[in-house]
Formats: structure tokens, C-alpha cells, sequence
């Protein structure tokens, strides 16, 4: 299996997303830009950002810049925004969406997520947190019925959140992004999203740095086929049939993040695998009803 940075999935809409993207998850405006930009220019065209990072305004500055200086077109991009959690809601999220859009200043999206099963805001009366997820999805299919998105998806969704939301859902989702490394190898909610058609993405592929990157059985491996233990992360999930969306400011670790031109012996997926400890680093949508 050998992934490149122009390699695709087809999603089950039809349409094909990068399977390397970059992530921008607490990328600041002042570092965002070169991020973006060496990216691009390293050949990515898969951006992954969200209305919580608050650094939309200067993405889409920077992709403006790019396609005016004839680095990339729009249409090879495959730009992902999410609602945030104090979006939900039908009128709520369609508002969102379009402030996203305004500050990413683009014509449509190619993926919109919600971002997250549950609210930090106040859950207006006579509603539950699962009505709400009802209503800001039906946005979502609006949204795409209106064709100012090209795929609608989730984020941090369990198999319980993905249950309801297919027993109710009009347009089922393309994908589910949620925390995946070898210590949250969540392999039960990777089966019932292929069994589904849902594309699982990974964030967190570095399980938050030092420790899975100094774990013996990942310096093992990646001292045995040359590889960093980052490439040799980002690989493990990819030949487990995830995206991944690897987050740098450093030019080189772009890079590095994206040359991921090798195979991982099905023993060596299999010790990963095996490193499992259900430990997340970061949300914990199972506390979510």
C-alpha cells in the first residue's frame, strides 16, 4: 500500500478527499500562514480547519493569495470548517456556516462537520442535546441540498451518536473525525463506520507527542524500516483505512508528514494495534447523551 501526496479515498457521495490533509488545530494567525503556505506548496490540498480555531479569517487569506499567484486552483483544494459546539441548532448552524464561509472567503466548502456531539451553551427549553444534533444536521443537509457544500460529515460522534443519527438522518454522513492513535485504537467504531460507508479521520495521530513517540515498540518499528515515528504513525493509520490530517508549523515536518511512500508489515500493524490503552488526549464524547 503505498500513499503519496496526491492519493484519494472516494467518499460514499461519490466525490475524493485527500488522504493526507493538514490540520490547524491551535495554529495561531501568526503561524498559520506559513503552515498553509508551505503546505500548498509542498503539495497538499487537503485544509482542515474549524470555526473554534479561530483561524479561518487567515486561511482563507492565505488560499486567496496562492491562487492569485497561480501556486493552486479552487478546485484542487478540499477545504473542511466545522459548526462549533455552541452552534447546534438549525438556525444556529446555517449562520455558522456562513460565517465560515465569509471568513474563508470561498464560494462553497467541501466538507462541513459538527464538530462535536454536545454543547458548552445553555440547552434552550423544551429540547435535549439529541434534538439539537437533529436540527443542526438537517442545516447540514440543507446546506448540501443547496449545494454550498460538497459533503457533510461529524466529528467525535460514537457509535451510539452515529446509530441515532442514522435512524433519523435524510443524507447519511461521509465521515466521522475523531482522536485515532495506537493508544486509542478505537476498533469497534472503525468497523461500524465501514460497515456504514463513513470514512473514519484521524486527529491526535501523535497521541499529544512525547510519549507514543518515545514508546519502545514505535522506535522499534520505525528504527526497522528508516521512518520517523511520526510517518510511522500517520502510515499505521492510513493502512488501517483512516485520513489523517497532521498538524506543523515547521516547513520540514510538513513535509516529513506527507512522505509517507512505504508499507507496514501486517505484524507491525498488528503490534500497534496491540498498544491500545483506551487513553484520549483529548475530548471525550462518550459522556455526551
Amino acid at each position: 500500500m503505498s500513499e503519496s501526496i496526491k492519493s484519494t479515498i472516494q467518499l460514499n457521495n461519490g466525490i475524493k478527499i485527500p488522504v493526507i490533509g493538514l490540520g490547524t488545530y491551535l495554529t495561531d494567525e501568526v503561524d498559520i500562514e506559513k503552515s498553509v503556505r508551505s503546505a500548498i506548496e509542498q503539495g497538499y490540498r487537503h485544509i482542515d480547519t474549524a470555526s473554534y480555531y479561530k483561524n479561518e479569517k487567515k486561511i482563507g487569506d492565505t488560499i486567496k493569495e496562492l491562487i492569485k499567484e497561480g501556486k493552486v486552483k479552487r478546485e484542487e483544494l478540499f477545504i473542511t470548517t466545522k459548526v462549533g459546539t455552541w452552534q447546534h441548532g438549525y438556525e444556529n448552524a446555517l449562520k455558522a456556516f456562513q460565517e465560515s464561509l465569509e471568513k474563508l472567503q470561498l464560494d462553497y466548502l467541501d466538507c462541513y462537520l459538527i464538530h462535536y456531539p454536545g454543547t458548552y451553551s445553555e440547552i434552550p427549553k423544551g429540547q435535549t442535546m439529541s434534538s439539537l444534533r437533529a436540527q443542526t444536521w438537517k442545516a447540514l443537509e440543507k446546506l448540501y441540498d443547496d449545494g454550498k457544500v460538497r459533503s457533510i460529515g461529524v466529528s467525535n460522534y460514537t457509535e451510539s451518536h452515529l446509530h441515532e443519527l442514522l435512524s433519523n438522518c435524510r443524507i447519511k454522513p461521509v465521515m466521522n473525525q475523531v482522536e485515532f492513535h495506537p493508544y486509542l485504537f478505537q476498533e469497534e467504531l472503525l468497523n461500524y463506520c465501514k460497515s456504514n460507508g463513513i470514512v473514519l479521520e484521524a486527529y491526535g495521530s501523535l497521541a499529544g507527542g512525547n510519549e507514543i513517540l518515545t514508546e519502545p515498540v514505535v522506535l522499534e518499528i520505525s528504527k526497522q524500516i528508516s521512518k520517523s515515528p511520526a510517518q510511522l504513525l500517520l502510515k499505521w493509520a492510513i493502512q488501517n483505512g483512516l485520513i489523517v490530517i497532521p498538524k506543523s508549523i515547521k516547513p520540514e515536518r510538513v513535509k516529513e508528514n506527507s512522505n509517507l511512500d512505504f508499507t507496514i508489515s501486517n505484524e507491525d500493524i498488528q503490534k500497534l494495534n496491540h498498544l491500545n490503552k483506551n487513553k484520549r488526549f483529548y475530548w471525550d464524547p462518550n459522556n455526551v447523551n
